[in-house]
C-alpha cells in the first residue's frame, strides 16, 4: 500500500475524544508545514463545529447532498499558529438536513469528496463516531486507514473488540488496527495501544488546538499519532526547554 493520504479517526465509544484528537493531529501536521483538511462524519454530536469560529456557509451535510458544491467551498480555515494550513468542514445542520445527508447517495458522495480533497491537501482526516450509519461506513471505507480512539479504562477496553469486528466486516481495518488509548493515566488499561495519549491540561475548545505550538507529553503523543497514522516523520520540536521545562516539565 502507498503512503496513506486520508485517515478516518473513529471513536470506540461515545465521548472517546476523537474530535479533539482529529483537530490536534491536524494542528501538529500543520506545525510541520503540511496542509490538512478535516471532515465531520459525526452528524449527531456536530462537535467539530465548536472548533470552527463564526458562521458556516456550507457544512458537511450540504456538501454531501449537493453535487454542485465543491469540497473547497465547504472548508473553513482554523486559527493555527503554524506554517501549514488546517481547514475544516463541520456539520451544522437541521434535523431535515441531517436526514438527507444519511442516504446511500450521500454516502457515495463522501468517497468522492475524500478523494478529491486528498489531491488538494497533504492529508485528510475524518472525524467518525462509533460506526452505525451510512455516513460512518462511507468514511471508514473511503479513507486509506482507520484509527480507533478508545478512552482509557474498562469502558474503552470493552468497546474495542466490537469496533474491530465491525471494521473488519466492512473491510475497513487494513493495513491493521491503529488503536489510540486516550486520556491515559500510565500504564494504560487499553491493552497494547499503538499510541497512548495523556490528558491535556487544556480542555476548553476555544483554547484549542494546542499542538500547533505547545511542548510536552500531550503534543508529543499527538505527533506520534500523526506519524503512525500517515507513515511520516515530523520535524517539530516538542520537548520543553529552559525554565518552563524545569518548573513544569510538560505542556
Amino acid at each position: 500500500m502507498s503512503t496513506p493520504r486520508s485517515v478516518a479517526v473513529v471513536g470506540a465509544t461515545g465521548g472517546a475524544g476523537a474530535t479533539r484528537l482529529v483537530v490536534e493531529t491536524a494542528a501538529v501536521l500543520a506545525r510541520d508545514g503540511r496542509d490538512v483538511a478535516v471532515f465531520d462524519a459525526a452528524f449527531a454530536t456536530q462537535r467539530l463545529a465548536q472548533y470552527v469560529p463564526g458562521d458556516v456557509d456550507v457544512d458537511a451535510t450540504r456538501l454531501l447532498t449537493d453535487d454542485a458544491v465543491a469540497p473547497s467551498e465547504s472548508l473553513v480555515d482554523l486559527d493555527v499558529d503554524a506554517p501549514g494550513r488546517v481547514a475544516a468542514c463541520p456539520v451544522r445542520a437541521s434535523f431535515t438536513e441531517l436526514a438527507d445527508a444519511k442516504t446511500a447517495d450521500a454516502a457515495e458522495r463522501f468517497d468522492a469528496v475524500v478523494r478529491e480533497t486528498a489531491d488538494a491537501f497533504d492529508h485528510v482526516l475524518v472525524d467518525v463516531p462509533p460506526v452505525a450509519a451510512n455516513q460512518h461506513v462511507a468514511a471508514v471505507t473511503a479513507t486509506d486507514r482507520v484509527a480507533v480512539v478508545a478512552p482509557d479504562g474498562r469502558r474503552g477496553a470493552d468497546a474495542l473488540p466490537r469496533v474491530r469486528d465491525r471494521l473488519r466486516d466492512l473491510d475497513a481495518a487494513a493495513p491493521g488496527d491503529l488503536v489510540v488509548a486516550n486520556r491515559v493515566d500510565d500504564p494504560p488499561v487499553v491493552a497494547d495501544p499503538a499510541v497512548a495519549v495523556p490528558e491535556s491540561d487544556v480542555v476548553d475548545p476555544t483554547d484549542t488546538p494546542v499542538s500547533d505550538t505547545a511542548t510536552g507529553a500531550f503534543p508529543s503523543a499527538v505527533a506520534a499519532l500523526a506519524e503512525r497514522a500517515f507513515d511520516v516523520e515530523l520535524d517539530v520540536d516538542l520537548e520543553p526547554t529552559g525554565v518552563t521545562a524545569r518548573l513544569f516539565g510538560a505542556e
